[in-house]
């Protein structure tokens, strides 16, 4: 903690983009993150490290508290309670003096339409204060990992969707920062843009940036072979490594979807009903499907749908809230 502005300073500049924090500090540090917009809780109690060199996929559905994460951490909101430090410089008291360590990419796509892509990349640049040298340098670089090479002198008006996806992420990257927030980035891309994207994320992270990668997407995940947070309703419900977590809480489910409510029959020990879902967790589920249905009877006419659900972070999510996956609710505080 920072009690003067000349302590700050000196910390900022013994620590600067391109250069990793010192060993042992990690480049993202959350503590008791709470915010709440009226009587809606947003983050709850959010704990948080992510270390140089590290690719955190913050998951969640929509309205879990992403948003609202991102934006704290980002220095656009302020918390209600808990503390953030980037590089070990508290982004809540002094979030000027992160701001050259930071590079965000909202979920919202931001660029200037009239300006050509270079120029939207120059004016972005300048902003953090790299000389002209280092801007054209860095401007080539981004350029090319994300594939607007050919784009750079077209009006941003004239890109496609996927083009400007791709121009906004590279706006957030321009000054190399230490921590990188990309906060749904590839929401609306083509499979073209979102695998540039994640090439160039796990890029970055293996030079040794931070990324919290803020996503629905369980696949992208994966993808970026990354470490994950699951956050639901603003509380970190999971933590670790993709793999460990699945093997830890994965399980492999019989999930039955009736017309109106879950039969009798389907309410076997350890079942959970979910309105006219019923979850049946089993290491077998093929099995258990086939000594079930024939003693639904009757009630065997209203069944929907039969899913038989395989170990994987959509598993682990399942099994530590009760709940699928669900995408679709509205982002709390966006």
């Amino acid at each position: 903690m920072q009690n003067t502005d000349g302590h700050v300073s000196s910390r900022v500049a013994a620590v600067q983009p391109g250069s990793p924090p010192a060993s042992g500090s990690p480049t993202l540090a959350i503590e008791g993150l709470r915010k709440s917009y009226g009587s809606t809780v947003a983050l709850a109690g959010v704990d948080l490290r992510v270390e140089a060199g590290t690719v955190l996929g913050l998951l969640g559905p929509n309205g879990a508290g992403k948003t609202s994460l991102v934006s704290i951490v980002s220095g656009l909101r302020r918390p209600d309670a808990g503390r953030v430090e980037v590089c070990g410089i508290d982004v809540v008291r002094t979030p000027q003096a992160t701001r050259r360590l930071i590079g965000l990419a909202p979920q919202d796509t931001g660029v200037y339409l009239p300006l050509r892509v270079r120029d939207n990349l120059r004016f972005f640049a300048g902003l953090t204060g790299m000389s002209r040298a280092q801007v054209a340098a860095r401007i080539d670089e981004v350029a090319g990992a994300l594939g607007l090479t050919t784009l750079l002198d077209r009006r941003a008006s004239q890109l496609s969707g996927g083009e400007r996806r791709r121009l906004h992420t590279a706006i957030a990257l321009l000054h190399d920062p230490l921590l990188v927030l990309l906060d749904e980035p590839t929401t609306g891309a083509d499979v073209q843009t979102r695998a540039q994207i994640l090439e160039f994320v796990r890029g970055i992270a293996d030079r040794g940036a931070a990324v919290v990668y803020s996503t629905h997407y369980l696949q992208e995940i994966e993808s970026l072979r990354a470490e994950v947070a699951f956050i639901d309703r603003g509380r970190i419900v999971a933590q670790g490594n993709a793999a460990d977590l699945v093997r830890q809480h994965g399980s492999s489910a019989l999930e039955l979807t009736f017309a109106d409510t879950v039969p009798a029959g389907a309410r076997v020990d350890g079942a959970v009903v979910d309105g006219p879902t019923v979850r049946i967790l089993t290491d077998d589920p093929a099995a258990r499907a086939a000594s079930l249905l024939p003693g639904l009877g009757a009630d065997a006419k209203s069944l929907q749908s039969i899913e038989i659900v395989r170990p994987s972070l959509e598993s682990v999510y399942l099994t530590v809230t009760g709940r699928r996956y669900d995408t679709e609710a509205i982002e709390v505080g966006a």
